[in-house]
């Protein structure tokens, strides 16, 4: 479904004060609601919306926790939103990775060979923040493999 059918635009997202610029997977939900509660430029599947941490409202998110990888991703990628996610089979799936590529979309995927609890989840994303805001302006498609230490390209 196209972005603003389901009143997903970057002038709508602008003109409540917040630009949202990073999504945060439903595979990441514990970590997306602690980092909502630090940044206002964050979202998440089945986000609310609210009142960020900076007085500023925080548009809902139109993504729900149910919906599929080949469906959120090209609606998040052309709001311009950077993803995170956990999803460490996303770029062997077909139609997930030619959804990555058709939408340009840019993901940041936490290394998860080995369970990863929120605290773990946390410590990667904070120890690469810096990173990603780095890399925020570089055109998509593509993909990363974080861990608390490097970035690898994957796409």
């Amino acid at each position: 479904m196209p972005c603003a059918s389901r009143g997903l635009t970057k002038r709508k997202l602008h003109r409540r004060g917040v630009a949202i610029r990073f999504y945060i997977d439903a595979d990441l939900l514990g970590v997306a609601k602690i980092l909502v509660a630090l940044r206002s430029d964050i979202t998440y599947a089945g986000d609310p919306g609210g009142i960020g941490p900076d007085g500023i409202e925080r548009p809902s998110c139109p993504v729900e926790p149910g919906d599929r990888d080949v469906d959120w991703i090209p609606r998040v990628a052309g709001a311009g939103w950077i993803i995170i996610s956990r999803d460490r089979h996303i770029q062997h799936r077909p139609a997930e990775r030619t959804a990555l590529l058709a939408a340009n979309a840019r993901m940041f995927r936490l290394d998860a060979r080995r369970g990863l609890n929120k605290w773990q989840q946390l410590e990667i994303i904070v120890s690469q923040w810096r990173r990603f805001e780095d890399m925020a302006h570089r055109p998509g498609p593509w993909l990363y493999t974080v861990t608390r230490t490097k970035l690898r390209r994957e796409i």
